[in-house]
């Protein structure tokens, strides 16, 4: 997750407040001055840090609160709640509608990854179930055509440009109508990086906004600027109307924190945040669920949405079903690796877990791990279909051994790792069994049968110590338990 540093400072001092046996004033300012000091790092303008510390002890005062208050409930929540404040801007951008041709035009600086972010943008919606097109109206930079061509090829979304013309204004007009008879219902249009004292770039600009007349204008921004967003923001929105931002970069460095409250400084909505170069680097904003991985707390609602996109609705009680049998193959191993790649980067999806910090996975680890479950998969596949449907290791002798490291380019010794993983995950696999399955309407059947001590035998001990001891899963599976997207995760709820 990005601002993992960020994250991982704040965690801390509400873990040193928590671990306090009386909430005080000095507590209270040690743990805000840690904060402080963590969001300065993050380059966090001065004078928004202070104010969110004088609105936080005008909120929290521990002389007025009555006995019997949960003080560090309180504190946690006034924290939370400065925090989005300083990076809502309070108003809503413009969102497409499927089936709806609506024109999205891209601005921004040179170097800060927009062209990359269109296609990312045009990925994003695409997985989703639009149909989104690409215009390089970007005659500028050499190479910018090229590059675009080779994204929009790779993620198979149709792309419009030329290596001749170098009217940036007619290749727009031209790209737009095309994809219009094409019935396209995003249309993408990627415009030259410019700086804000470039006059004649600025006018171009302006002539292809009015030209396409885009229904949304997004300022691409790349967030090592940390404060200086600020003023970039505001030079760009007063030449177009600028309705959103996507902050990019936000996995090199320390300052985007700086960047995100800079932008909300100058009240534009943060739509999306790019986390990384690759095609499902890049996270929707929405402060709320943000802050809350930041502290710490997780993101459920998110991490159910990752689960109903990557499991189909008519899998979910046939998983259900095999995970109460406690019969784990091969194959059932592949179809979970396969649903974990789906759901993006590791990093991403853990940190949604509540519990759970960034700092746990590292970026380098988070790389190591996707490749070492693509190096499994690739075993698998060299696999027969009796391999992998049985549920017998004994099956697996030394001479099938060897054919699957043949058939798969890997050495002996990675096919023993790999099914030393399945043997790990059989264990854990096998303490569900007897697990009952909720029908409809049986809401709460699930956290009647799952209770926290069935929970901690099956999780990691080293799990188990993140989330908090037993302590802290019975507070994660309150908040798990009776939750209708809980029984949604595995296709139990209501429809």
């Amino acid at each position: 997750m990005v601002l993992a540093q960020l994250g991982g400072s704040i965690s801390r001092a509400l873990q040193q407040m928590s671990n306090a046996t009386i909430i005080d004033e000095k507590v209270l300012n040690e743990c805000l001055n840690e904060i402080t000091r963590a969001l300065l790092q993050s380059d966090v303008q001065f004078k928004l840090v202070r104010d969110m510390q004088t609105n936080i002890k005008k909120i929290v005062n521990l002389d007025d609160l009555a006995a019997g208050h949960n003080k560090r409930k309180i504190i946690q929540q006034a924290i939370f709640n400065e925090l989005c404040k300083m990076l809502d801007p309070g108003k809503p951008s413009f969102t497409p509608k499927k089936g709806k041709t609506s024109v999205v035009m891209f601005v921004g600086l040179q170097g800060s990854g927009k062209t990359t972010t269109c296609t990312k943008y045009a990925y994003y919606h695409q997985k989703k179930g639009w149909k989104p097109a690409l215009v390089c109206a970007d005659t500028f930079r050499a190479g910018a055509f090229d590059q675009l061509k080779q994204n929009a090829t790779k993620t198979k979304i149709p792309f419009y440009g030329s290596y001749m013309e170098s009217d940036p204004v007619k290749i727009a007009v031209e790209g737009v109508e095309r994809f219009k008879k094409e019935n396209c219902d995003l249309i993408i249009v990627d415009t030259s990086g410019r700086h804000k004292q470039e006059v004649a770039l600025f006018e171009e600009m302006r002539q292809v906004s009015e030209a396409t007349k885009p229904d949304l204008v997004i300022f691409v921004m790349d967030s090592s600027i940390g404060q200086a967003a600020f003023d970039q923001a505001q030079a760009f929105k007063q030449s177009v109307a600028v309705g959103a931002v996507i902050v990019t970069k936000m996995d090199g460095h320390a300052k985007g924190g700086g960047a995100l409250s800079a932008v909300a400084a100058t009240k534009s909505p943060v739509i999306f945040i790019g986390t990384g170069e690759h095609m499902d680097e890049f996270e929707v904003f929405d402060v709320k669920p943000f802050v809350s991985r930041l502290l710490g707390m997780g993101d459920l609602s998110g991490f159910m949405d990752k689960i109903h996109e990557v499991v189909p609705m008519d899998q979910q009680p046939e998983l259900l079903q095999k995970l109460s049998e406690g019969n784990f193959t091969l194959r059932i191993m592949y179809e979970q690796f396969q649903n974990i790649l789906k759901m993006g980067p590791i990093g991403q999806v853990f940190s949604m877990l509540p519990g759970f910090s960034a700092e746990l996975m590292p970026k380098g680890r988070e790389k190591e791990s996707q490749a070492k479950i693509k190096r499994y998969m690739t075993m698998m596949d060299s696999m027969t279909n009796e391999e992998l449907d049985s549920s017998n290791p004994k099956l697996m002798n030394e001479s099938r051994i060897m054919r699957i490291a043949r058939g798969s380019g890997r050495q002996i010794r990675e096919v023993m790792e790999m099914l030393e993983e399945y043997k790990r995950l059989a264990k854990i696999w096998s303490k569900m069994k007897g697990l009952k399955i909720p029908k409809k309407g049986e809401m709460s059947a699930l956290s009647r049968n799952m209770n926290a001590q069935h929970m901690s035998k099956v999780l990691p001990p080293q799990m188990l110590k993140q989330i908090g001891g037993m302590g802290g899963l019975q507070s994660l599976m309150k908040q798990m338990g009776s939750a209708k997207d809980m029984m949604g995760m595995f296709g139990g709820g209501d429809k």
